[in-house]
């Protein structure tokens, strides 16, 4: 009555977030700058998965960039581009293409291969002690009334013999289960005394 009990825990916010912002931030630089900027994905790419072959990738596109800036710059077109500017600017574009592909291809692939973290949920909260509420401690078993004295002037041969056998013992039941016997116990008192003085 006094608190809500054990609370669901509140898993932290996934990274799924930061990493879509992360591609989003990537993708859109690649894009703007008209492929200039396309070897940049494939920076972070390369530093992530620290794989071999992901540096050859980002060589091979920095040198498609730098050959189709060379390509426009010598270009002899004053208002619109010629032979060698059409074909740098050709190379800049597929090069964007291919290494925007490329590069949300893996990142996608290496980060769905690493272990998630796991949420158990409800079950892991059963250890920690609820806020307001005791941790259950094991109830002490009732013992059965033992018989009164006989009196002085009976025999003690005509008495039966008292057995004390202790009662089964059931095994422990969940600490939910305890405190919301405790609540119903408060509730139903608190009806009664309501009950009573109305």
């Amino acid at each position: 009555m006094h608190g809500h009990g054990y609370a669901q825990p509140q898993p932290p916010p996934p990274p799924g977030g930061t990493l879509v912002t992360l591609r989003v931030m990537f993708v859109v630089l690649a894009v703007v700058t008209c492929g200039l900027l396309a070897w940049a994905p494939l920076v972070r790419l390369a530093i992530v998965t620290r794989k071999a072959h992901d540096w050859i990738v980002l060589g091979v596109v920095t040198a498609l960039d730098i050959t189709g800036l060379v390509l426009i710059g010598v270009d002899p077109g004053e208002e619109e581009f010629q032979g060698p500017g059409n074909a740098g600017m050709v190379v800049l574009l597929c090069t964007l293409m291919a290494a925007v592909a490329y590069y949300l291809f893996a990142e996608i692939r290496h980060f769905s291969r690493l272990p998630q973290p796991s949420f158990h949920g409800y079950a892991t909260q059963q250890t920690r002690p609820a806020y307001g509420y005791p941790q259950p401690q094991p109830q002490p078993q009732p013992q059965q009334p033992t018989a009164p004295e006989p009196p002085a002037q009976q025999p003690p041969a005509q008495q039966p013999p008292v057995h004390q056998t202790p009662p089964p013992s059931a095994p422990p039941a969940p600490a939910r289960i305890h405190q919301v016997r405790a609540e119903l116990d408060e509730l139903s008192d608190y009806l009664r005394k309501q009950q009573g003085g109305g």
